[in-house]
């Protein structure tokens, strides 16, 4: 900690990934909610092409909400942190106690920058290695949903190689789940490279575009019902939020990245959802459920389809969930009666008690 007792907090947003726009609008929110008399900011973005720079806390704060606009400013280069070394601390940035990733999408969600933090020993918030990384794959996502019981929409996984060699032989078998169906990337988010296919003669093209992000896709079955969406915050019990709904309005007629983040009017949120007792405490058993089968800790939004007939699916599972002003998973929590700033707060502390419980683990059988 520094001299005056505060927890450094590194905030790690940008990225190289789809999703680098929407990261730092995350960070802007998750500064403006951290306690200033807990913590100070370190705030570390990372350029599209994977330089790490110091960011200005004033600067950050004053932008716009519009993730056209959003950018990485020119700072001071960051070392990376290195397990070599005695201390995590960069000439840079100082010594920082905990880092709070909202580096969304690939080289952030995925377990990488989890993988680098945990061998340079500097305790994080949100799911580990593992959890990331079963997040970040839909389709290895979906496949342990499956085999644990828990209900999914029909889904195929393909990957560029075999289509390359045999595509019609794939769209062939993507048909047979019949139309309409969505085609999306099997590691992205934001409704990056998704697109809703309602008939055969746009199924090629679809495909292909999902690949642009991915070497292995998704085709799914299309779910009709109700977009219900639930918190979850780690700890010991995990606590689930009260439920809210996503009500599209778009023109793409689902929640796409335009519906998300570009069109004011292109999703209405309904908070809280307007579902029975019943159908709540149902789907708040299912979100924890998923939450602990996919191995995560810290935060989680977990996404269900609710059908006419009282069905719960699980859509998906996002372990580093927007904090955009318009994230659901903040608002969740809201509406649950916690504040963005408590929220952080406990995220943080979160984050600080697994990297004591995990230097306690023995590393050596030497004694």
């Amino acid at each position: 900690m520094t001299s005056g007792g505060k927890i450094r907090v590194g905030i790690l947003f940008g990225g190289q990934s789809a999703e680098h726009e929407v990261s730092i609008l995350s960070a802007r929110n998750v500064l403006a909610a951290l306690d200033p008399a807990r913590f100070e900011a370190v705030l570390i973005g990372i350029d599209k092409s994977g330089r790490w720079l110091t960011q200005d806390a004033r600067k950050l704060l004053a932008s716009g909400q519009n993730p056209r606009l959003a950018r990485i400013e020119g700072g001071k280069p960051v070392r990376l942190p290195s397990p070599l070394s005695e201390s995590t601390a960069s000439p840079t940035t100082g010594r920082i106690d905990v880092i709070f990733p909202v580096l969304h999408g690939t080289f952030g969600e995925d377990g990488t920058i989890q993988g680098l933090l945990e061998v340079a020993g500097i305790p994080y918030v949100g799911a580990g290695v593992l959890g990331s990384a079963i997040g970040m794959d839909k389709d290895v996502m979906k496949r342990l949903l499956r085999d644990a019981g828990i209900p999914v929409a029909e889904f195929r996984a393909v990957r560029r190689d075999r289509f390359d060699a045999e595509p019609r032989a794939v769209l062939e078998e993507l048909a047979a789940l019949g139309f309409p169906l969505f085609t999306k990337p099997a590691n992205a988010g934001s409704s990056v490279g998704i697109r809703k296919v309602t008939s055969a003669a746009g199924l090629a093209d679809a495909v292909r575009h999902a690949f642009e992000f991915d070497a292995k896709i998704l085709a799914e079955s299309a779910v009709v019902g109700r977009e219900i969406e639930l918190a979850v915050l780690g700890g010991s019990p995990a606590t689930v939020s009260a439920a809210g709904e996503i009500i599209v309005e778009h023109p793409d007629g689902f929640y796409s990245y335009d519906a998300k983040y570009l069109d004011e009017h292109g999703a209405r949120l309904e908070l809280p959802a307007r579902i029975t007792a019943d159908e709540q405490a149902r789907a708040q058993a299912l979100a924890l459920r998923a939450f602990e089968v996919l191995e995560c800790e810290g935060m989680a939004r977990v996404d269900l389809f609710l059908k006419a007939d009282g069905r719960l699916l699980v859509n998906e599972i996002n372990t580093i969930p927007g904090f955009t002003a318009i994230s659901m998973y903040p608002k969740l929590w809201a509406l649950s009666g916690l504040a963005p700033t408590e929220l952080v707060t406990r995220l943080i502390e979160l984050a600080l008690r697994r990297g004591k419980q995990r230097a306690t683990i023995r590393r050596s059988i030497a004694p």
